[in-house]
């Protein structure tokens, strides 16, 4: 069992180059992917997605990757178009001023190098594979350190949920054993209400087949059996799937509803008393089935 948050981050510094990696998630019904990246490595964004979702089922994963080369190479040249440009534009201006003005005026050649755009220069990023060759492993590093501070979280939230599982067992068992109380309760009932409405005077016969229908109808045995059922169900999902988090919460609101109905039909207050642990018991679990992948 993963939680669905998560933080990892690693630096790594080179005599060529710096990397910074930050991974963290947070809770979410489905999975979404944030990538932030600088230019030179905007190309591995697919890779560095794909691989995400490799690992991460649910959740909002965001990934930030700052890498800065210490000697990178630089590519410089004049852009004609705009020299040309601001060349004519000069020319017309000068057509426009009086001679006076402009007669031995010269322009030195630092004003057009300061002009926007005349000079350009780039830093040579390199191929895709030779990017992701200088993050390679810091990334990974840094993907397992955000899937153990998300198992590590997982496994505390596991033993939180199963110590809620046990106390929904142990009530049951409870309930179980207060079933022959139940019983004589409802019998109990049923024939004070047929003494008062026949003055004492009591057809046993018509009493017993009375009593076997309200019992039908307010017995608990097949709530019972299915929340036995569905609790099993829960604890198997735990051990059998490494992404329970959906299937548990399902099986949660069956558990719910089975304690509701439970509660709804017993008229032992004990057992009152009994449902209304389970169900914060319940609760509980639902509330930490949030944050489980």
């Amino acid at each position: 069992m993963k939680s669905m948050t998560g933080f990892a981050y690693t630096e790594k510094q080179t005599d060529a180059y710096s990397a910074a990696i930050e991974i963290k998630s947070y809770n979410n019904r489905f999975l979404e992917v944030f990538i932030n990246l600088n230019a030179r490595l905007s190309p591995l964004e697919p890779r560095i997605r794909n691989i995400i979702c490799d690992h991460c089922k649910r959740g909002k994963i965001e990934v930030t990757i700052r890498e800065k080369k210490k000697n990178p190479l630089f590519s410089v040249h004049v852009n004609t178009g705009a020299l040309r440009a601001y060349i004519s534009a000069i020319e017309q201006l000068k057509s426009l001023l009086p001679p006076e003005i402009c007669s031995g005026q010269d322009i030195p050649l630092t004003t057009f190098i300061q002009l926007d755009g005349v000079i350009e220069a780039e830093t040579m990023g390199g191929d895709e594979n030779k990017a992701w060759a200088d993050i390679e492993d810091v990334f990974f590093d840094t993907l397992q350190k955000f899937e153990s501070d998300r198992e590590r979280e997982g496994r505390h939230t596991e033993q939180n949920i199963l110590s809620h599982a046990v106390v929904l067992e142990e009530s049951r068992d409870t309930i179980v054993s207060l079933m022959p109380r139940i019983d004589q309760s409802i019998k109990e009932n049923i024939k004070l209400r047929f003494a008062e409405l026949v003055n004492d005077k009591i057809d046993e016969n018509r009493l017993l087949t009375e009593t076997a229908l309200l019992l039908m109808k307010y017995t608990i045995a097949e709530e019972l059996s299915r929340l036995s059922s569905h609790l099993e169900e829960f604890r198997a999902e735990i051990g059998r799937n490494m992404y329970p988090g959906k299937k548990l919460d399902f099986i949660s609101q069956e558990i719910n509803r089975e304690v509701n109905t439970i509660g709804a039909k017993t008229p032992l207050i004990d057992v009152s008393r009994i449902v209304i642990n389970m169900k914060d018991a319940v609760e509980n679990i639902r509330e930490q089935l949030r944050n489980v992948e």
